[in-house]
């Protein structure tokens, strides 16, 4: 690849085709995600995982479905759940259309429904806007009728506009109907018996709170999650969920990080971290569905429960090599029984190919970044020596390059936080090589202090007990 700045590199917007060197994993990612396959990666930190898991989720369709839990009149301890598609959504949203009725100018309805709404005038009866409170033609206000005879008219009432009419109309058959006139802007809505009855359909439906959007993430992170954040709760109430003075049921519940991801992709790092929670992820991946309930059992919320709420997700965990001892024996087979598990590449042989490939990982993460200015290619060679070196120190490996890329992706930031320090316009590579110095862990430094991590402590050791001695003598004397 020939380049003068990484500027001039190409990147791909698909971000299967952004992770480096794990050519096979990325093959699976591709049929995990068109297939909704699980996938259980292994492999040490900063060579990928997670960015496997989220580029899946980039190739997903957008969910079709809306969760919704709704009140239940008869026991609101038990709320209802309801699966909404978008061609229902649709129906709905064409049904509200039919409903709203169709609009009319003031003339076109009966003189007193104008009067009425604010639009005619109840002295002269010349249309005006219904903002207008003086007559545009009489000059008389609108909104004060006189009654009375004689000296009593002098005495005017103030009458406000009404927003909504109701009156009888006679049908061609004979037949009366119901007929309702909303002000709608300037413009009269108008709704006949048939609106009406659809309108009180839609009204007798039940309260609803809204648990999964259409709109939501696919990716979802429950790394670290405890069994609340995982399962979902529902929030106490001081009240108990009283009808006059608390919170109904249906509005305390929350959904766990498995329903969020219903139709998406749930990603579990460290899987071995949840612990014995992992039997209830291998529930929620065998049924699909996981009951919300209240998981405090001092709560007002113990008593709630939800029933099979749908958690149709794919399951992305990942696990270091060590901890695979450590991961639910049933939760692997039901990984492997509807997916792989896929072993990560440290190292990738050092060929032109992969050297592109390199290149384009330093162009990619000084975009991520956002903060620091592109790298020169004399920089890029300098972070290529730095890959091979390492992938020699760490993995034993000869004519390889490094896939511990997050180490890397820290070196390039140092090295570009030092040119904007110095106000170069590229990274060069007297930078990467002093962000490669800068960069040491804490061992590598105490080796170089101190000869070894152990002559560091044991001097720390030694200098504590002469500060410990020296304070000693001062306190006697």
């Amino acid at each position: 690849m020939r380049f003068e700045s990484t500027k001039d590199i190409p990147i791909p917007k698909d971000p299967l085709q952004q992770i480096i060197g794990q050519r096979h994993a990325v093959q699976i990612a591709r049929i995990a995600a068109k297939q909704r396959r699980n996938l259980l990666l292994v492999g040490p930190p900063g060579i990928g995982k997670s960015l496997l898991a989220q580029a899946i989720s980039y190739h997903l369709e957008p969910p079709s479905q809306e969760v919704s839990v709704l009140h239940n009149p008869e026991t609101p301890e038990r709320p209802l759940v309801e699966v909404k598609s978008r061609e229902q959504l649709a129906k709905e949203r064409r049904m509200s259309q039919q409903i709203q009725g169709r609009a009319v100018t003031p003339k076109d309805v009966p003189s007193f429904v104008a009067e009425r709404l604010g639009f005619r005038c109840r002295r002269c009866g010349k249309l005006s806007e219904s903002h207008e409170r003086a007559c545009p033609a009489c000059g008389v206000d609108k909104y004060a009728a006189s009654f009375g005879q004689g000296v009593l008219s002098e005495y005017v009432q103030d009458v406000k506009p009404q927003n909504r009419v109701h009156t009888t109309r006679l049908l061609d058959d004979g037949r009366e109907e119901v007929v309702v006139y909303e002000r709608h802007g300037e413009k009269i809505r108008v709704l006949d018996q048939r609106a009406l009855e659809k309108l009180d359909q839609l009204k007798k439906k039940k309260p609803r709170k809204v648990l999964m959007p259409f709109n939501r993430q696919s990716f979802v992170i429950a790394t670290g999650a405890s069994e609340t954040e995982l399962l979902g709760d529902v929030r106490h109430d001081p009240y108990g969920g009283h009808a006059g003075v608390g919170v109904q049921p249906y509005l305390r519940v929350v959904p766990g990080s498995v329903h969020e991801a219903h139709e998406g992709v749930l990603f579990v790092d460290e899987l071995s971290a949840l612990g014995g929670i992992q039997r209830f992820l291998l529930t929620a991946m065998q049924e699909r569905k996981y009951s919300i309930v209240g998981r405090n059992p001092h709560s007002a919320g113990a008593s709630v429960r939800v029933e099979s709420v749908p958690c149709d997700f794919i399951l992305v965990a990942a696990s270091n090599i060590n901890d695979l001892p450590n991961v639910l024996p049933p939760l692997r087979s039901r990984v492997v029984g509807n997916g792989y598990e896929v072993l990560l590449d440290t190292t990738m042989p050092d060929t032109e190919e992969n050297r592109d490939q390199l290149c384009q990982f330093v162009a990619q993460e000084i975009v991520k970044d956002g903060k620091i200015p592109h790298a020169s290619a004399d920089a890029v060679d300098a972070l290529l020596d730095e890959s091979r070196r390492r992938a020699r120190r760490v993995d034993e490996s000869e004519n390889a390059l490094t896939l511990r890329l997050r180490e890397l992706s820290g070196v390039i930031r140092l090295a570009g936080d030092l040119a904007c320090a110095q106000g170069t316009e590229l990274i060069s590579a007297e930078q990467i090589s002093g962000a490669i110095h800068r960069s040491r862990n804490i061992e590598e430094q105490l080796r170089e202090k101190y000869g070894s991590v152990w002559k560091a402590s044991a001097k720390e050791f030694q200098t504590h007990l002469e500060e410990r001695s020296a304070q000693d003598s001062r306190d006697v004397g």
